[in-house]
């Protein structure tokens, strides 16, 4: 699963936002940064709180120029339906994308063999559609928004500055390191 680094394949689904089915490709992602956040699957115990979650820092997140696609092989239907009588979930404000195809799921290889499921995953894609970051946790473990906006700004800063990166447990206006011979054997 090398797939740092590369473009996302294309796609086309049906997402659940704010009310309306949107239908949404690869082109939508294309331009501005995107998580993708796969989960296992509607009216299930640990996805409700991750996506509870990530719904309290969605407006951080677009504050930052980040659109977020969560992804599950259910239908579109099932997200509106969960949307409508989850509290946790009806505080979603980003896309709640229908994969019952699987396509989205396989292009990021977390679909669980025979099985039917996505992988408890996500990925951050650039603006030019290629993924700098991904994280995949067993089915029993809870991912957390707020160490996911770490890594965002972290992924931000280093593509806006070239040459520089972000040392472990990197915050917003830390110092950060820029590679040389001269820091060789000195961290």
């Amino acid at each position: 699963m090398a797939l740092i680094n590369t473009t996302i394949k294309p796609f086309a689904a049906t997402a659940y936002k704010e009310g309306k089915f949107v239908d949404i490709t690869d082109a939508d992602v294309k331009g501005k940064w995107a998580i993708f956040f796969f989960y296992p699957a509607d009216f299930t115990f640990v996805c409700p709180t991750e996506l509870e979650d990530l719904a309290d820092s969605y407006s951080t997140l677009q504050g930052l120029g980040v659109e977020v696609f969560s992804v599950s092989t259910d239908t579109h239907f099932s997200h509106k339906a969960w949307h409508d009588t989850s509290p946790a979930i009806g505080k979603i404000n980003y896309y709640m994308v229908g994969d019952q195809s699987g396509t989205i799921t396989n292009n990021f290889d977390v679909m669980r063999p025979g099985v039917g499921l996505a992988d408890r995953a996500t990925f951050l894609v650039d603006p030019e559609g290629v993924i700098q970051f991904m994280e995949i946790t067993s089915e029993g473990v809870g991912r957390n928004a707020a160490e996911l906006l770490r890594k965002v700004k972290a992924a931000q800063y280093v593509a806006a500055h070239p040459g520089e990166v972000c040392p472990a447990k990197w915050e917003e206006g830390e110092a950060t390191l820029a590679p040389s011979l001269d820091l060789v054997g000195k961290i």
